[in-house]
C-alpha cells in the first residue's frame, strides 16, 4: 500500500492549465529507458499531488510512433503516480458516437508494430501480466460520474483500436476497423495501457472524439484542420472533467490493479539480474 499515492495525466501540453491547481514545480526525471516526452509538470489539486505529462511533448513535437512510453510510465511511477487519467483524441467508428463526445473505453486491440514499447520486462525477468480488462473499473467510474456532471454526452465501455499512423486510416482500414465492431480509433493509448498495468498504475482514458475517421462518407475526410476545431472545445471538457474526478480518487492505493504483478512473474527471484532490477525501480520495488 501507498499512502497519499499521486494522481497522473498524460495528454496535450494545456491540460495542467486548470483552475485550482497549484503548479509548483517542473521536473525533468532520467529513466533506464531515455528521456520522457518532456518535463513532468507537478503541483497540487484538491489537496492531492497531480503530475501532468505532455504526451508529445509541449509544442505537439512527437509523432506517436517517437513517443517513448516506457520513459513516459517509468517516470510517473518514479513520482508515487498510482493513479493515471489519460486524455486522448481518438476518431468515432459509429455513427451515434458524436465528435465532442465523451468515450470511456474499457477494451482495447492492437494493431501496432512496436512491441518492444509495451513492456517493461526482458533482460532477464520474464513477467506476464493480467490484461483481459485493461482498464481500472473504479477510475473510470469516477471518470464517467464526473463528464455527466458537465453535462456531457458520455459513452461508457467500448474498445479503442490503437494504429501506428501518423498517416490517417484508408476507408478500407476504416471500414474494416467498423465491421470488427471496434468503437474508436487513436495512435498512442494501448502502450500507456498495457506499461501502467506492469508498473501497477491504475488508469483509465478519457477519449475525446474529434472526428468520424473517414468511413463517413458524406462527411469530408478526417484532416489535421478539422481534428483541431473539436480538438480546442474538447480539451476544456478535458479539464473540468479532470478537477472534479481527482476529488474523488482515493488516497491510498489499495485496488486490484496496485497488485498486477502477484503471480505474474515467471523468473525465480534468485535470477533476476541485479542491473534489470535497478533499472525497473519502483516497478519492482516491493519485491524484495
Amino acid at each position: 500500500m501507498s499512502e497519499s499515492a499521486s494522481i497522473g495525466i498524460i495528454g496535450g501540453s494545456g491540460l495542467y492549465e486548470i483552475d485550482g491547481f497549484e503548479q509548483n514545480q517542473e521536473l525533468f526525471v532520467e529513466t533506464p529507458y531515455g528521456p520522457p516526452s518532456d518535463a513532468l509538470i507537478g503541483g497540487i489539486m484538491h489537496g492531492r499531488q497531480v503530475w501532468f505529462l505532455p504526451r508529445h511533448g509541449r509544442g505537439h513535437r512527437l509523432l506517436p510512433t517517437e513517443i517513448n512510453h516506457r520513459a513516459n510510465l517509468w517516470a510517473l511511477r518514479r513520482v508515487d503516480v498510482r493513479w493515471l487519467i489519460c486524455v486522448t483524441a481518438v476518431g468515432s467508428l459509429k455513427e451515434e458516437y458524436h465528435p465532442r463526445h465523451v468515450v470511456l473505453p474499457d477494451q482495447f486491440f492492437d494493431r501496432t508494430s512496436r512491441r518492444e514499447h509495451h513492456t517493461f520486462f526482458g533482460g532477464g525477468i520474464v513477467g506476464h501480466v493480467s490484461f483481459a480488462e485493461p482498464v481500472s473499473a473504479g477510475l473510470r467510474s469516477i471518470l464517467a460520474e464526473s463528464a455527466r456532471a458537465q453535462g456531457l454526452s458520455v459513452h461508457e465501455g467500448g474498445t479503442y483500436v490503437n494504429m501506428d499512423g501518423p498517416a490517417f486510416s484508408t476507408r478500407a482500414e476504416s471500414e474494416t476497423n467498423r465491421s470488427m465492431g471496434f468503437d474508436v480509433i487513436g495512435m498512442t493509448n494501448l502502450p500507456e495501457a498495457k506499461l501502467a498495468r506492469e508498473a501497477e498504475i491504475a488508469l483509465a482514458t478519457l477519449a475525446m472524439i474529434t472526428d468520424y475517421d473517414c468511413w463517413k462518407i458524406e462527411e469530408s475526410p478526417v484532416t489535421a484542420e478539422a481534428v483541431m476545431g473539436h480538438l480546442h472545445a474538447n480539451v476544456t471538457a478535458a479539464k473540468a472533467i479532470i478537477h472534479r474526478a481527482v476529488a474523488r480518487i482515493p488516497a491510498v492505493a489499495d485496488w486490484p490493479e496496485h497488485r498486477s504483478l502477484d503471480g505474474a512473474i515467471m523468473t525465480p527471484r534468485p535470477l533476476w539480474p541485479e542491473a534489470k532490477v535497478q533499472a525497473m525501480g519502483k516497478i519492482l520495488q516491493r519485491f524484495p
